[in-house]
């Protein structure tokens, strides 16, 4: 069971996660700070409906990894630029949709069974 200062603060670190993906457009290393926090705190929102937003996050990171790293070694190719273009917006999207969808309160995948997770 989750309380409304549990939530509260669970959710604060989902912002946090947020603005460091975002941030790693000028830093690069804030993502790992963001996966890092991901993975700790990971135990702590199971059961609830910012879990989804974690499942979100993390694979926002590890798919931009592996094509970030795809679209660096295309380069000389030049097909890593457009891969690496293309990237960029689907990064951008993400953030921005799951930023979205946590100010709303919603989770991030559509639940079949219709039944409310843990607020």
């Amino acid at each position: 069971m989750f309380d409304a200062a549990q939530q509260a603060e669970l959710k604060k670190y989902t912002f946090a996660v947020y603005i460091l993906q975002a941030l790693s457009f000028l830093l690069l290393f804030s993502a790992v700070i963001g996966i890092i926090v991901n993975y700790v705190k990971e135990d702590e929102v199971r059961g609830s409906w910012l879990e989804s937003h974690f499942r979100w996050q993390k694979a926002t990171f590890w798919y931009g990894l592996l094509w970030t790293l795809l679209g660096v070694l295309t380069l000389p190719l030049l097909i890593g630029y457009a891969v690496l273009g293309i990237l960029t917006l689907w990064l951008i999207y993400r953030i921005a949709r799951g930023w979205i969808c946590l100010v709303d309160g919603n989770e991030m995948y559509f639940n079949p069974t219709g039944e409310e997770r843990e607020r």
